[in-house]
């Protein structure tokens, strides 16, 4: 099946635009690595915390800023928000771009997105530069499209509250509730006001698609990954077998990564048992490999393909495919994230900390951190045609097999 240029190009656009929306997430590129903490492990860690002179002097300098704001200040305050972005901007002084402090309503986002599914109506939205609640896109099958929401609505109140001067976390905060209940949502579209009632369901997010191409080829796109992501490629390709098909292209392009345990399973798919799938390094530079546990890699003949947006997990899975010679890697220079994040929790309700803990090298020891992982065959996509040449390669490859 032929892909056009124009699509990929609007899938790019359309990433780079939800990534921008989702608070959750940090940068445009990328979905991490969170390992949650025990909250027995969280109390063990804040014991040990000592009130040194500096976080005195810290407090000190807060209160008198608070005294100040309290008695000059003609607008309101806001105690609780005022914390946050002060814990928020405490932690950016690290200048590390991986690690932040997470409000509440950001945490639970991104644990939505480990599990790629949610309780809500199933839209993404952002908001303009006049502050307006603009529906970005409806999640395909959900129940906002299947209320018939579009992109570009603008969302001028939920249940009878006004969206004026609302940011895009409390909309989303309040669009969402108990499975089964609705929501009443009023949307402005071309100048005339439309009201909807959209019942709250589970809400899947996809991760992957497959088709076949002309010449028998199977073909997946995996565009994340989230819980699950290994095993629904596992099927694919059984599913493939089944049917007689022994030639596969895994898309990973535009895939930004995910929870490397998901990684770490898939490169199980296609590497022996004992092979070398990462290695990895914490703050003193001790070293651990992880190596595969596999003890029936499928095989087939299979091509990778990979762009500068595939980074952190998908990394992970390029390097052990490349270093252990499992498939072809094809494409363009991957982004580079090569350090994974932890998440802790902090008191109940009370947000959490995303620090960056650990680096990642490929099985050889090469250094994936803003250097990115060269493909196998390079092919630059020439956005001035129709053709995907990224994907007519991995085609040609397999045709030769």
């Amino acid at each position: 099946m032929e892909h056009s240029k124009k699509d990929k190009i609007y899938s790019v656009i359309m990433l780079v635009a939800i990534t921008a929306m989702i608070t959750f997430m940090i940068t445009s590129i990328g979905m991490y690595n969170y390992l949650t903490k025990t909250p027995r492990g969280v109390e063990i860690l804040l014991d040990k915390i000592e009130i040194s002179e500096n976080t005195k002097d810290l407090n000190k300098n807060f209160e008198i800023v608070k005294e100040i704001l309290e008695e000059y200040y003609i607008g309101d305050i806001n105690p609780k928000n005022m914390s946050e972005m002060a814990l928020k901007g405490y932690v950016a002084g690290l200048g590390d771009e991986y690690t932040e402090y997470l409000m509440q309503g950001e945490y639970e986002e991104l644990l939505t997105s480990v599990t790629g599914d949610y309780i809500g109506i199933g839209i993404y939205i952002t908001s303009d530069v006049d502050g307006n609640i603009i529906v970005l896109m409806p999640i395909e099958g959900s129940p906002a499209e299947e209320a018939g929401l579009l992109p570009g609505d603008i969302i001028t109140s939920i249940d009878g509250e006004s969206c004026a001067n609302m940011d895009t976390e409390t909309a989303s905060t309040k669009i969402k509730g108990k499975e089964g209940t609705t929501v009443q949502i009023e949307i402005l579209r071309d100048e005339e006001i439309i009201t909807k009632t959209v019942e709250r369901k589970k809400v899947e997010i996809k991760d992957s698609t497959s088709e076949i191409l002309d010449g028998n080829i199977g073909y997946i796109q995996l565009t994340t990954f989230d819980e699950g992501a290994a095993e629904n490629v596992r099927n694919y390709l059984t599913e493939f077998q089944n049917n007689g098909i022994n030639s596969v292209i895994i898309d990973l392009r535009d895939n930004t990564g995910g929870v490397v345990s998901e990684a770490i399973n898939f490169s199980e798919l296609f590497i022996e048992k004992d092979k070398i799938i990462m290695r990895t390094y914490d703050k003193i530079q001790k070293e651990s490999v992880i190596k595969s546990n596999s003890t029936n890699p499928i095989k087939m003949n299979v091509v990778i393909l990979v762009n500068e947006y595939s980074a952190s997990a998908t990394e992970i899975v390029t390097a052990a495919i490349k270093d252990n010679g499992a498939a072809k890697i094809v494409g363009t220079k991957t982004y580079g994230k090569g350090v994974m994040q932890e998440l802790v929790p902090l008191s109940e309700g009370e947000g959490a900390l995303k620090i960056t803990v650990e680096e990642f090298k490929t099985p050889k020891g090469e250094k994936i951190n803003k250097v990115g992982i060269e493909p196998d065959v390079m092919v630059e996509d020439n956005e001035e045609t129709e053709e995907d040449e990224q994907l007519q390669k991995a085609i040609e490859i397999l045709s030769q097999n």
